[in-house]
């Protein structure tokens, strides 16, 4: 085997790393989404969701007040993909793509509902505003994950 082709199996072997600024925001952004999720139902459940609430009718308590458990799996699956991205561990791809895949399902049936519902139009205007950043957040969000764990597929299967 000559010189060449050897150092094109190791590259078949080990892939590109992804770059250590792009690992260290990747793991940022899942640790910030994971708190600022936890953030959002403290503020909800125990301090006081008029910050937060684009519109005060018992419907809009019922609809988000189902959100919950599914944001917790969400930001569960968050921390877990920033803890394996961290580690270098394999699961990091599985834990990305579950979290990147939680996320734009939460945002697609959270911006369906304000759509459907005029929260965009007839909400409180700050309010509004915090909904549409988070949205967008969301969006965004999920979306870099599920790019970055699937562009660095190869990678991150191999343990350190």
């Amino acid at each position: 085997m000559t010189s060449a082709s050897q150092e094109a199996g190791l590259a078949q072997a080990r892939p590109e790393a992804p770059s250590v600024s792009s690992r260290r925001f990747m793991t940022g952004l899942l640790w910030f989404g994971a708190g600022a999720t936890t953030a959002y139902w403290v503020i909800w459940f125990g301090i006081d969701r008029s910050w937060l609430a684009t519109t005060d009718t018992r419907e809009y308590y019922a609809y988000e007040n189902a959100f919950p458990l599914a944001d917790a799996w969400m930001a569960g699956t968050g921390a877990l993909a920033a803890l394996a991205l961290q580690r270098r561990r394999a699961s990091a791809l599985l834990w990305m793509l579950l979290t990147g895949s939680a996320t734009l399902y939460l945002a697609s049936m959270d911006i369906l509902f304000d759509l459907e519902n005029g929260i965009y139009v007839h909400g409180n205007a700050g309010n509004v505003a915090v909904e549409v950043l988070i949205n967008l957040a969301c969006l965004g969000g999920g979306i870099a994950v599920i790019v970055f764990a699937w562009r660095n597929r190869r990678h991150l299967t191999q343990d350190a």
